[in-house]
């Protein structure tokens, strides 16, 4: 009865040892790759900064056009054209245009047709935007 069998034989010790050893590594690499997904994140395009809001006669004397997009308004005046922000300046809410000026549905702010504070919380006006006329008759608006 002599018959022995030839099996491989890992000791407890470094069969456990194994065992956390590829656990480990495994945990590694997972944190690895987290890590690499975490630093190649894509954030959102910069908002442009410059808008062709078309020809200039687009706009008739004494109009107010709103820009969404921007958003901001658009003012036509004997002066020329004069473009105004319309993120409120107390928190930052889209202001909303109203007859003889500007108000903010978040906190009651209150501007008037050429951006100035008549009614708080908000101190400052909205922030004037440049517009120029380019040589073939478009206005470009920007923001920055």
């Amino acid at each position: 009865m002599g018959f022995e069998m030839n099996k491989p034989y890992i000791p407890r010790r470094d069969f456990l040892k194994m065992t956390l050893d590829s656990l480990l590594a495994f945990g590694g690499l997972l944190g690895l790759a987290g890590l690499i997904r975490f630093l190649s994140y894509k954030t959102e395009p910069p908002q442009p900064t410059e808008f062709d809001l078309g020809l200039v006669e687009t706009y008739p004397l004494d109009s107010v056009t709103t820009i969404p997009e921007v958003p901001a308004v658009l003012i036509h005046n004997d002066s020329g054209f004069t473009a105004l922000s319309l993120i409120c300046t107390h928190l930052g809410c889209t202001v909303q245009v109203q007859s003889g000026g500007f108000a903010c549905p978040c906190h009651g702010s209150r501007f008037n047709s050429t951006g100035y504070p008549i009614k708080g919380p908000a101190a400052t006006p909205l922030k004037k935007l440049r517009v120029e006329r380019t040589p073939d008759g478009k206005l470009v608006l920007y923001t920055n």
